[in-house]
Order: structure tokens, then sequence, then C-alpha cells
């Protein structure tokens, strides 16, 4: 007879293991992020060498991210990450050696590009491991925890990193990354694998099986309306890129505002995301979460009217606080909606949508304030999400109507 299944997702054989290796290990990469593109960008004085550092590691993710998810699928996705975190301390190792010796600045672009190589990897196999070392009826929860900590981490993580720099430069802050993923690798050893499935056969081909993922999320509605109002809403509504012009142009506070406008949404979400990991909610999904995304879209449209600091913040604190709780729920309908064995491929597609719409969400904010102003370049982008809800509200009728988590699971939806 199994043990009984502790009421605290934290008290879980593990878990807090993991989290422990995750936090250090976005530390390091943010970290990192900060001071290599400093670097860089002191080596050459030139800011297209910025983007450079971008496409470095972007280029290889966009190429193996489909390949990644096909072996994640296929081998054991605690090695799979542990080797991508391995990969990911080489290539600390490799800036602290460049960073040490003065080395040139191709340099710095081809580690990038292996590192690029490791994150592929990394992404896809953390969302397709949690579900295997936390049980079903805790899963929601453990995504929620797992949320709030990479935000956490996230935010704080830049501001140690300009700090280690300031203190003992390139040498030092490149030491305490490689030291972080090696401690994620330790850590990570000390987590039990308790609930992963038998494998299963794959489709024979690699071009099959790298297509099946696609396949399956545009043959279940819960699954690409979820994935898709997440990439539309962060394409058009998100106004973080417009931060700076607005605390510069309009809220007139300076750097030091800036900063707190910033932390504004962290606040928001992590409170929500702490809330959410202690008791998380399970009635009604559907219709929460296409209302915590209308509810984002009022607060920037608050945000993007405001003109009184407090009332900004006020604004971004909800906004972080409603991504929160939209992140949840997509995030554990994802994970309930899609069987163990396509967890990596479908995972590897829902990362492709989000590193998109990041990246393309920041140019289209920049360009529409270029086009338009920075406040109507807000109010359009709040308009699109407000529409986008409402439309995707009518157009997926099957995930506005689910209620449980368990509803989306695949036995249920087939």
């Amino acid at each position: 007879m199994s043990a009984a299944v502790p009421a605290s997702v934290y008290r879980l054989p593990g878990f807090l293991a993991f989290l422990i290796a995750r936090i250090v290990v976005v530390f390091a990469v943010q970290i990192q992020a900060v001071v290599v593109a400093w670097q860089v960008y002191d080596l050459t004085r030139d800011p297209l060498s910025l983007a450079y550092v971008g496409l470095a590691q972007f280029i290889p993710m966009l190429v193996l991210l489909m390949p990644a998810g096909d072996l994640i699928d296929r081998y054991d996705r605690k090695l799979i990450l542990m080797l991508s975190w391995l990969v990911e301390g080489v290539c600390a190792a490799a800036l602290l050696w460049l960073s040490l010796s003065e080395a040139a600045v191709s340099w710095y672009y081809a580690v990038l590009v292996l590192y690029g190589c490791g994150r592929a990897f990394t992404g896809p196999a953390l969302s397709s491991l949690l579900p295997q070392i936390v049980p079903r009826e805790r899963l929601a929860a453990a995504i929620a925890a797992n949320s709030m900590i990479m935000r956490g981490a996230t935010i704080s993580g830049p501001v140690i990193g300009g700090g280690l720099y300031a203190i003992g430069g390139g040498g030092l802050t490149y030491s305490v990354c490689l030291a972080c993923f090696l401690a994620g690798c330790v850590l990570l050893l000390r987590v039990p694998v308790r609930y992963a499935e038998k494998m299963q056969a794959l489709e024979a081909t690699a071009w099959a099986r790298f297509t099946a993922g696609i396949h399956f999320i545009r043959t279940r509605p819960i699954i690409l309306g979820t994935i898709s109002l997440d990439l539309f809403a962060v394409l058009l509504g998100g106004v973080v890129a417009l931060l700076p012009i607005y605390a510069q142009e309009v809220l007139e506070v300076g750097p030091t505002g800036l900063g707190l406008l910033r932390s504004a949404m962290a606040i928001g979400e992590v409170s929500v995301g702490l809330y959410l990991s202690m008791k998380p909610f399970n009635r009604n999904v559907g219709l929460v979460m296409f209302g915590a995304v209308a509810l984002f879209g009022v607060a920037n449209l608050v945000f993007a009217l405001s003109s009184l600091f407090w009332l900004s913040f006020a604004a971004l604190v909800v906004a972080g606080g409603a991504d929160m709780v939209s992140m949840y729920i997509r995030s554990s309908l994802v994970q309930f909606s899609t069987p163990d064995a396509m967890r990596g491929r479908v995972n590897a597609v829902n990362m492709l949508f989000i590193g998109s719409s990041n990246e393309l969400g920041e140019f289209r904010a920049g360009t529409s304030a270029a086009w338009f102003g920075v406040v109507p370049a807000a109010l359009i982008g709040c308009a699109c999400t407000l529409t986008v809800t409402g439309g995707w509200m009518l157009g997926f009728k099957s995930l506005r109507q689910v209620n449980r988590f368990e509803d989306a699971s695949p036995a249920k939806v087939g």
C-alpha cells in the first residue's frame, strides 16, 4: 500500500531539492546573461553586438528544440536535464577562461552558440520531468511553486550578477555561475523519479516523431487554445518593453521609478504564485483563465492611461498577479492534457511559442511606439489582448468549459 501524499507540495520527497536546484541554475542563467552582454558590449562598443549575443543563443535553440523534445520522450529526462546543465556549466567555465585571458569577442559568440544548444534541452526537460517527480494530485501546486520560484530568481538574478561583476569582474561572476550549475546537477541527483510511466514505442522515423508534437497540439483544442492564447496575449498586450519610455516621458520618475515599475509585476506574480502553491484551486479553470487574461488586459489598460505613479504601480501589480493565475492554469492544462510519452515534444513546441512571443512582443511594442507614440501603442496592445480573449472564448468552447484540470486529461477528452 502506497504512503499517503503529504498535504503540502513542499513536503513531497525530492521536490524541495528539485526547487533549490532550479533556483541556483536560474540564478546562474540570469547572472551570466547580464555579465556576458556587458562584456561583449565593453569589448566592441557596438550596440549591434548585443543583437549577436541574442542570436548566438536563440538560433541553436530554435534549430534544436524539436529534436530535443524527441530525445526527451525517448530517454531518461532527469539524465538529459543534468547533461544540459553540465553543458551550460562547461560554457560558464569557458567564459571564465575567456574573461581571464582577454580573448577576442568572436570566442564569446562561439561559446554562446554551445550554450544555446544546452538551453534547447533544458526547458522541455524541466517541464517534462516535473510530472514524473510529483503525483498527479499535487501537480498544479507544484507548477505554481515552480513558476513563482522561476519568476523570483529571474528578477533578483540580474541584480546579484551586477553586484558580483562590480566586486570581482568576470572571474568572480563566471566562477559563481559554474558553481551554481554544478550544484544544480548534484541536487538533481537527490530527486527521485517516482511517477514516470513506462516508455512507449514511438513513431518509426525522426520526422514523424518531430511533427507528432505539432499534430497532437493541432488536434487538441484545449492545448491549441491554451498555447495560442498565451502567444497572442504576450505578443500583443505586454507593456514591459515600454516601461523605460513611460518612466521617463509619462510618469517622469527616472531610473529609480523604472526599477520600481519593473518590480511591480514581479511582486504580483510572486505573491499570487506563493498563494497558489499553498492553496491551489481546481474549479471552473477554463473560465478563470479567460478572466485572468482579460484582467491582465484591463490592468495594462489602466497603466496605459495613468499619469500617476502609484496608480501605474498598482496596475502592474494586478497585471502580474493576473498573469500568474493565467500561467498557472495554462501550464497545468498543458501538463494534464498531454500523455507522458508526448510531453517532451509538446513542451518543446510550447517553449518555441513562448520564446517567439517574448522576442516578437518586444519588437511589436517598440515599433508601435515609434509609429503611433507610446500611449497609443500601449492602448492598441491592450485592446488587442481583450479582443483576442473574447475571440478565443467564442472559438474554443471546449477550453471555456473545462471545470477541473483532470477534465482535460487525454482519457476524458478522447
